[in-house]
């Protein structure tokens, strides 16, 4: 089930109703409640992979109890690396078991040396297995560091694991933060209700109106970059870029309005990144839960910043290339992760990394200075360039898509596949990025105007602009769910 689709519409207040009307004054009730719609939600995908869900939470809420009842180091490390097998285990085989395979075999070929491959099954990736998978393990690593202590309570467990507005693409929750919030008594909120539809409607906009809009574009200029002048090439990526921040934002903005909703707050992922004014402050606002999962549970546990540079920069390399992987099974998403561990590390060696880590773009300025507009153009270039690599299949096409941008150094006025005028997409983009600027303090409330007359005029308006660039025959299912 996907959140801009029919089933969703029924499905959530449905499920609201009976929480708030039917089963307001029990909380173990509402827990059970919301564990069931989880399960029913992405089971409504394929009930099959529930299997999965199930063992590893089984696996994290048996090893924590383990880990928390032994006094023996020893016996903590044994049952901490029962949970880390189990789940990467699972992770491993559906998602990167062909393509080591295939990796093995085509290595043999390079050196003259052929092996017949028989090896490969048809293997379905499981929707949002990369997510859940880190979510579930971080709860044994915190009882492990004493973070945390471990829950006795299965069902408040289970359904910190499946929470259905985070489950299947992030935010990626730590227990310390969502765990307490499930075993708590949830009171109902107006003013968080109302919150929360705000920012569904706002990710809906992010999704409908930016993300599948631009899609077809996408998707016909990477598809043909062959046929097509540098001007065009450049702007599919930009396009690319604008897509793939409006789905994934979009859907954490939905996630996060929709959780509000059960009066839970998830942790935000998105704070307005392409306004960063150098490759840090992108990381720090991209993606941001699992930045943070690889900062408190690889790069830290590696060493961190301690020690020499050369081992920090090691550190920093390992978790960009391991990030790349984590995005799929495909040698493109290392190269996009090597990018930009190349570009991060000449910052973090200068120590910048931490230079606007709580400074918004122009915040306590009436003017922003050119320097700093120079700054934000060049790292969305940057970044852009960087996804050429993320949205092609092969290494092989996004060099030539790269080669094509320098060599065919022309410019052409290009035609929308199907038909429509051009400008009102550059017109959109437009707009979306000055209403982001303002708004850019506040991720959590993006409509936030005092005057109903305003309230009203942007709510008609993201619905006018979601019904003019709907497009009913594309794809609506969100990017990052193959991952």
């Amino acid at each position: 089930m996907v959140f801009n689709s029919l089933e969703f519409l029924i499905f959530l207040p449905i499920v609201f109703c009976l929480y708030w009307l039917v089963f307001k004054k029990n909380l173990r009730i509402q827990n059970v409640l919301l564990l069931l719609a989880s399960y029913f939600f992405y089971g409504f995908w394929d009930w099959r992979f529930l299997s999965l869900i199930i063992l590893s939470t089984l696996v994290d809420f048996y090893v924590a109890q383990k880990i928390f009842q032994n006094n023996r180091k020893i016996s903590k490390k044994y049952w901490l690396w029962l949970s880390i097998l189990i789940n990467i285990g699972i992770l491993g085989f559906f998602k990167y078991y062909n393509f080591f395979v295939n990796s093995w075999v085509e290595m043999f070929d390079a050196f003259g040396i052929s092996i017949e491959n028989t090896w490969t099954l048809r293997v379905i990736l499981p929707v949002g297995i990369s997510f859940y998978t880190f979510q579930t393990m971080s709860y044994s690593f915190d009882v492990y560091n004493k973070h945390i202590k471990p829950t006795k309570d299965i069902v408040a467990f289970a359904t910190f694991v499946s929470f259905f507005p985070q489950l299947v693409a992030g935010p990626i929750e730590r227990a310390s933060n969502l765990l307490p919030q499930i075993s708590t008594k949830r009171v109902f909120d107006y003013n968080q209700i109302v919150s929360g539809l705000k920012l569904i409607l706002w990710g809906l906009f992010k999704k409908v109106a930016i993300a599948d809009a631009l899609a077809p574009i996408v998707d016909d200029i990477f598809t043909n970059y062959s046929n097509y002048s540098s001007s065009t090439l450049i702007l599919g990526v930009i396009f690319f870029s604008f897509q793939i921040y409006g789905d994934f934002s979009g859907y954490s903005d939905i996630a996060i309005g929709t959780a509000k909703m059960f009066g839970i707050e998830l942790s935000s992922n998105f704070k307005f990144p392409y306004f960063s004014r150098n490759i840090t402050e992108f990381w720090n606002r991209w993606h941001i839960s699992l930045s943070s999962w690889f900062k408190h549970y690889v790069y830290f546990p590696l060493g961190g910043s301690y020690g020499s540079q050369v081992k920090s920069i090691r550190n920093v390399l390992i978790v960009f290339l391991v990030s790349g992987l984590w995005h799929g099974a495909n040698w493109t998403y290392v190269v996009w992760g090597a990018f930009h561990a190349l570009a991060f590390v000449p910052v973090f060696v200068i120590k910048k990394n931490k230079k606007y880590k709580n400074l918004a773009l122009g915040e306590g300025e009436l003017i922003i200075s050119l320097k700093e507009i120079l700054k934000v153009i060049f790292v969305f270039s940057l970044v852009t360039f960087s996804w050429i690599f993320f949205r092609s299949e092969t290494i092989y096409q996004a060099l030539e898509y790269i080669h094509n941008i320098f060599i065919n150094k022309s410019f052409s006025v290009y035609d929308h596949p199907r038909g429509y005028r051009m400008i009102d997409y550059y017109m959109l983009i437009s707009l979306f990025v000055i209403f982001e600027y303002i708004i850019r303090k506040d991720e959590r409330n993006p409509i936030r105007f005092k005057s109903k007359v305003l309230r009203f005029i942007t709510y008609t308006l993201l619905i006018l602009l979601m019904l003019l660039f709907y497009d009913n025959g594309i794809d609506r299912s969100f990017i990052y769910f193959q991952f």
